[in-house]
């Protein structure tokens, strides 16, 4: 059989980082981590072909070769789901389709042939299994979860890692939270699940033998949740695979009580962490109870990051406004968070109810919802009748973006962070994108930007400072200009 894996595009995002990615002549920040691995558990006998629509479009060509479109995709990628599998049906292609977005609403996409939701590893092999009998049905799902010490290696080979900025590989599964807003543990469940130590530098070898030496995202939800055998295995275990590996650095996203573990981040700076992305949310004592953010509460939030951040580990932080609690005072507050915790990379979003979250249930009772989320996190848009006033709120969101993102403050925000941050001793090399990124920024930032100033007074100031931080603090500039184009277009509307 011959199968399309379709990954549909993301639109202009926070996280896309396409604005940026043009600096280094990449086309897209991660490949479609799902679908190599499901690319892993089809049929050895079936010819495959991968289509990131955030890397080339399908040709003609394309669609007359295959037979079946595997289609995965998140909420965010919802407009263009709905185009591609309109396009295959036209073509006469079967499509199947999986992943965060259908597993939350399939009901929407009556185009679709067959769903294998929830995790292939338990949903897959009985869809080809009846799929070979003739008899496959249009529903698979299951509430259970699979054993991910089973999950094969991705077919990293049918990606042109040459389009990408960062490889990703996936340790556990899970989280032992349970934010009230999160639909981390409906998809995932609460107890976190597991790789080997051997399974995840298998991966690892997998990636360096295809060639990868750039930064490697583990794409876990909260990688410190089984914190006994991170110290006791993983870590150890790729503090000795990075050895001699030049360029090769990880990052991740964590809970906020990483900051109480020193010999955790220690561990993890060694083994070549260098960034965690943090979900702070509010500084609001009371948001923090209502929305069930108990490992947030009761704890100085700035010092904490700041604690992650003196350890060898840049913080992203990812915040909220529209909980119930929130008080017109909340707009300030955060921003005067962001501005003294010094993270750059400042993620701020309206509150949103996903499907599947205790947060979704409870207002579904009181009547409090407005159709499913945008799944962008930074669009200034909610599916929730919110206690504030929403012209109130959404005048507040756009202070906010104004604020953190203009040219004065981000670059302010980058000497505090630079101030706080011990930078990790990651060996690396002066190839040719840090290059091109660098003349394109003095271009681009320096001499046509609107934030010229800034952008001389920062590397100046790093050179006499902190020198060898200086090729991130020219990455984080680079980042300010993705931020704001993003942030402008949604303050714009």
């Amino acid at each position: 059989m011959n199968v399309l894996l379709i990954y549909p595009e993301f639109p202009d995002t926070f996280w896309s980082f396409k604005h940026a990615l043009k600096f280094i002549h990449k086309k897209a920040a991660f490949p479609p981590l799902g679908l190599l691995t499901l690319g892993a558990m089809l049929p050895r006998e079936w010819s495959i072909r991968l289509i990131d629509l955030n890397v080339r479009g399908i040709t003609e060509k394309d669609l007359a070769w295959a037979e079946t479109a595997f289609i995965s995709a998140m909420s965010v990628q919802r407009d263009s789901a709905r185009s591609i599998i309109l396009r295959c049906r036209e073509r006469g292609l079967k499509v199947v389709a999986g992943g965060p977005l259908f597993t939350s609403e399939h009901e929407e996409f009556d185009q679709v042939d067959h769903f294998v939701l929830n995790e292939a590893e338990l949903t897959l092999q009985p869809f080809l299994s009846d799929l070979e009998q003739g008899a496959a049905k249009p529903l698979y799902r299951t509430p259970a979860f699979s054993d991910i010490s089973e999950t094969p290696v991705p077919r990293w080979d049918l990606v042109d890692m040459k389009e990408y900025a960062s490889m990703n590989v996936q340790f556990s599964r899970g989280c032992p939270f349970n934010c009230d807003f999160c639909n981390v543990t409906a998809l995932f469940g609460h107890k976190p699940r597991i790789k080997s130590s051997t399974q995840v530098i298998s991966e690892l070898d997998a990636l360096y033998r295809q060639g990868w030496r750039g930064q490697i995202f583990f794409v876990d939800d909260n990688f410190i949740g089984n914190k006994g055998y991170l110290k006791r295995e993983l870590l150890p275990a790729l503090i000795e695979w990075r050895e001699g590996k030049r360029g090769i650095a990880f990052n991740t996203e964590a809970s906020v009580n990483l900051s109480d573990d020193r010999e955790l981040m220690q561990m993890m700076v060694r083994a070549g962490f260098d960034t965690v992305f943090v979900g702070i949310e509010t500084p609001d004592e009371n948001s923090l109870t209502e929305c069930n953010k108990r490992q947030n509460k009761n704890r100085d939030l700035i010092e904490s990051v700041k604690s992650i951040q003196r350890a060898g580990l840049q913080v992203q932080g990812g915040f909220i406004v529209g909980f119930d609690s929130d008080t017109p005072s909340i707009f300030q507050r955060q921003i005067d968070f962001i501005q003294k915790s010094g993270i750059v990379t400042a993620m701020v979003g309206l509150l949103q109810a996903p499907v599947g979250t205790r947060l979704y249930e409870r207002l579904k009772q009181e009547g409090r919802l407005l159709g499913h989320t945008s799944g962008d996190n930074v669009d200034g848009t909610t599916n929730i009748i919110t206690r504030m006033d929403l012209d109130t709120l959404r005048e507040g969101y756009r202070a906010i973006m104004q604020h953190i993102y203009s040219h004065k403050q981000y670059y302010r925000r980058i000497k505090t962070f630079l101030r706080e941050y011990k930078a990790p001793k990651i060996p690396s090399s002066l190839d040719f994108q840090r290059v091109l990124a660098f003349f394109r920024s003095n271009i681009r930032l320096g001499i046509i930007g609107r934030e010229r100033l800034q952008y001389w007074g920062l590397l100046w100031w790093t050179l006499f400072k902190r020198p060898r931080l200086l090729p991130l603090a020219i990455t984080l500039a680079i980042y300010g200009y993705h931020f704001r184009k993003v942030s402008d277009s949604r303050i714009a509307r």
